[in-house]
């Protein structure tokens, strides 16, 4: 047996790398006379900025993997070019196109008919991609990338371009041509010279009252006397003075009407004179300021009518005109989220903003808002269509916890507009089998069974007395009240765990970017049922280690108030531009108790919490280019508990460890500080360690540095390095213990200390595959361990002790295998 598997190894590694080494370098394609533009380069003065020179080639080099001498892209179109016959899909294309056709004729149900041309176009699309585009190997790989002079020359004029809309007007670009054999590479020598800079700004406004405007937002100008002269600062500009404008009611106003007179000979050496122009419409001599007349709200603008005779109810609200067939919606809730009103100027953002904080109320498909100038008024039209009163959900799939699969069924049951005010309640119901590590052993995991109901109503306002003035400023905050109730249970070999949860919170955001949440009360009531040997083995690791894993599993009533907010300013994840995001959570544990103590926890005996949480959560993505992201992450938390017992709910530990932290640590097994776990009793088979138990530690730092690129296809690869460690307030020193006589034991400590946590950083690193199927990213990644802060001072460093398969002897680190849904961070 271990014969086949070590044959198995040895084929498997040399056809892995005969594929790679079969496409080494793409001049093996080229045709006779071809050469390979193998590398191309920028070269500009030390200090010159680079940034995004790369992506103005016209044409690209082949990706290499790994930037090796690979063109493994070229291999893999090459071979499907080999094997693809257009004529084969052309007729398929033909054949499908004539069944469908024949089954939607034959059709007479309208429904059937709509659904068979939906399909019918889907399979065009896949065959027309096919056709156009070549089989799956040549969509997924690359031409090689045949070296053309003409492309080379466009690419210098696109570099002198960039450089001339930079300021550098006078700048040339040199191209350097090296040869060998059939590859071509080619520099590109940037020669900016001195850039020009503003020295005068003034502006000519033919409208007096739009100078007035200008002149009194005259610091918002992103023109500033000594910048750089910069293309893009000037468009951005002008798009600045289309805003102020259309937000104060020039309606008709439109980019156009602002241009620029550029001076580069006035008064000495590589300045400017810059002036900005605003023009008057053609034949006008002031651009026209509107104001609305009236707002008409049409509520039901996809409803048909009950009869024929039935027309829309007009009522007048505030001052806006309602026109609907049933009256639905609370009018008082809809004005406040309306922000312009009748005699107001026009105002653009307050347009969109309406139109965005109406689609937050979760009551409509679409709502839609135009203005009718006619008839010499100006006329704010509103309309929006119902989404269904009811509706529900199933949903049944597949869920990975701590790297085990299981699968799960979800239902969900929704009611909008429950009392009239345009709430939303909504009853979740979740089963199913998890695959979850064993918290106290470090091979096996269980068949865990999860079942869960909440039910929970949530109201588009804030529900505590505000005056009307108060909730109409609220409105554009998105404000939502949420009660949640809900109960859990979960059933494992060891123990069945029950938790009955309410919580009341409050919700809003600023400008999209920004969203806040307070939880006024989160209450838990937690009852657990443990086997009598589990619970013995609880009580001893308790008195042998200090572990208080045993806390999680005695009857207890946790209460906290949360506060939350999330940072998100340019849509973190987005793969065209850089982006950052940033979580930070404060939990204060048991100030409920301070105002009310629940009569159930004298009657059942509960254990209290007091104790106070921050957790803060930092993460960037750097985009490299369009085939790469540079992705860093920080997270760190400390819990503190002031209660008699001194200890924290369990569940609000912090753990490190894990797919979705340091990778070379399995789930919640890393820590606590230096501190050893016990040793393994069979390290030939197991490692050097016992990773049974759970390591829950009051202070976490963690964080990640992971280079992403894509492969080929949906198929991404990663490399990363991961660091932390979870530590204690607590001095407990630790002894890692042994079941070897043969084997030496050390102590470690708990305690985070300031002049020495840095020495107890674990460090991980490893390579990993991202499979991007759009509507779900499949990740798997592999773990090592470089510094092992569980081992004695100078032999920390374990790198050099990795081994992939069992038996992997004594000393040796076995690599961690994560499997994850969604990116790390």
């Amino acid at each position: 047996m271990l014969l086949l598997k070590g044959k198995f190894r040895y084929f498997l590694t040399a056809g892995l790398l005969s594929i790679l080494f079969s496409g080494c370098l793409g001049t093996r394609y080229l045709a006779p006379g071809e050469k390979l533009l193998y590398k191309q380069k920028t070269i500009t003065p030390k200090g010159f900025k680079k940034e995004g020179l790369n992506d103005l080639y016209i044409q690209k080099t082949n990706r290499r993997l790994l930037g090796l001498p690979i063109n493994s892209l070229v291999w893999m179109y090459a071979t499907g070019k080999n094997r693809y016959n257009p004529d084969k899909f052309v007729a398929k294309k033909e054949k499908v196109e004539t069944r469908y056709n024949r089954r939607i004729a034959k059709s007479k149900n309208e429904k059937k008919r709509s659904s068979l041309q939906y399909r019918k176009q889907r399979k065009m699309d896949v065959l027309n991609g096919k056709i156009e585009n070549g089989n799956m190997f040549m969509q997924w790989g690359e031409k090689a990338a045949v070296y053309d002079s003409s492309t080379v020359a466009l690419s210098a004029e696109k570099l002198t371009d960039y450089l001339f809309t930079r300021g550098y007007f006078e700048a040339t670009v040199h191209i350097e041509k090296t040869e060998g054999g059939k590859k071509v590479s080619i520099n590109y020598h940037l020669d900016p010279k001195a850039p020009y800079f503003y020295d005068s700004i003034s502006h000519a406004i033919e409208d007096q009252k739009i100078e007035t405007l200008f002149e009194k937002n005259i610091n918002l100008s992103l023109i500033k006397k000594g910048a750089q002269f910069n293309q893009n600062t000037l468009n951005l500009e002008r798009e600045r003075i289309d805003n102020l404008l259309k937000d104060n009611g020039y309606f008709a106003f439109g980019r156009d009407y602002v241009e620029y007179d550029i001076d580069t000979t006035y008064d000495g050496y590589h300045k400017i004179a810059l002036r900005l122009n605003i023009y008057n419409p053609t034949g006008l001599s002031a651009h026209k300021q509107f104001r609305i007349d009236s707002i008409i709200f049409i509520t039901d603008a996809n409803t048909q009518a009950p009869s024929i005779n039935t027309k829309r109810k007009i009522v007048p609200y505030r001052d806006i005109t309602y026109q609907y067939y049933h009256n639905e919606y609370s009018k008082r809730i809809l004005s406040q989220r309306i922000f312009f009103h009748q005699d107001s100027l026009y105002s653009r953002t307050a347009t969109i903003n309406t139109q965005r904080q109406l689609a937050n109320l979760g009551m409509f498909k679409f709502v839609n808002i135009n203005y009718d100038t006619s008839g010499g008024k100006f006329i704010a039209n509103m309309y929006s269509s119902s989404l269904n009163k009811y509706s529900w959900s199933n949903e049944a799939g597949l869920t990975v916890t701590q790297g085990y699969p299981g699968p799960y069924y979800n239902m969900s049951f929704l009611k909008r507009n429950l009392f009239g005010g345009m709430e939303i309640f909504e009853l979740n119901g979740r089963a199913g089998f998890e695959g979850v590590a064993s918290a106290t052993d470090r091979e096996n995991f269980y068949k865990s069974i999860e079942a869960g109901i909440n039910a929970t109503i949530t109201f588009p306002q804030f529900l505590i007395p505000l005056s009307k003035a108060a909730q109409e400023r609220i409105g554009k905050l998105n404000p939502k009240t949420k009660l949640l109730g809900g109960f859990a249970r979960s059933k494992r070999p060891e123990y069945e765990r029950e938790t009955t949860t309410f919580s009341y919170t409050y919700s809003w955001e600023n400008k999209r970017v920004t969203q806040y949440s307070f939880t006024l009360a989160n209450l838990n009531i937690i009852q657990s049922k443990l086997d009598s040997s589990f619970r013995a083995l609880l009580n001893n690791l308790s008195a042998t280690q200090g572990n208080n894993i045993r806390l999680a599993f005695n009857p207890s009533f946790v209460s906290s108030m949360i506060f939350s907010m999330t940072w998100n300013p340019e849509n973190y994840g987005n793969t065209s531009s850089n982006s950052k995001f940033l979580r930070v959570q404060a939990e204060s544990g048991g100030t409920f108790l301070k105002i009310y103590t629940p009569k159930i926890i004298e009657k059942e005996n509960l254990q209290l919490f007091r104790f106070l949480r921050l957790n803060v959560d930092y993460r960037k993505n750097r985009i490299l280019n369009s085939n790469s992201v540079l992705a860093y992450r920080i997270n760190t938390g400390v819990g503190w508990s002031y209660s008699k017992e001194r200890v924290l709910p369990y569940e609000k530990y912090f753990f490190a460890g894990g797919s979705n932290s340091v990778r070379a640590w399995r789930p919640r097994r890393l820590g606590v500080g230096s501190a050893p776990p016990l040793l393994s009793g069979n390290p030939k088979q197991n490692g050097l360690f016992d990773y049974s138990f759970e390591k829950p530690g009051e202070i976490l730092l963690e964080g990640s540095v992971e280079l992403r690129k894509k492969l080929f296809g949906f198929v991404d690869g990663a490399v990363f390095v991961d660091w932390g460690n979870v530590w204690s307030f607590d001095e407990n020193q630790l002894t890692s213990g042994s079941s070897e006589p043969s084997q030496a034991s050390w102590t470690g400590s708990t305690k985070f200390q300031f002049d020495n946590f840095y020495k107890e950083l674990a460090v991980g690193t490893g390579f990993g595959l991202r499979f991007d199927f759009s509507f779900l990213v499949l990740r798997f990644d592999v773990g090592m361990k470089v510094i092992d802060p569980s081992r004695k001072e100078g032999e920390r460093f374990v790198l050099d002790e990795m081994k992939f398969f069992r038996p992997f002897g004594v000393g040796r680190e076995p690599v961690i295998y994560n499997i994850g849904i969604g990116y790390p961070f």
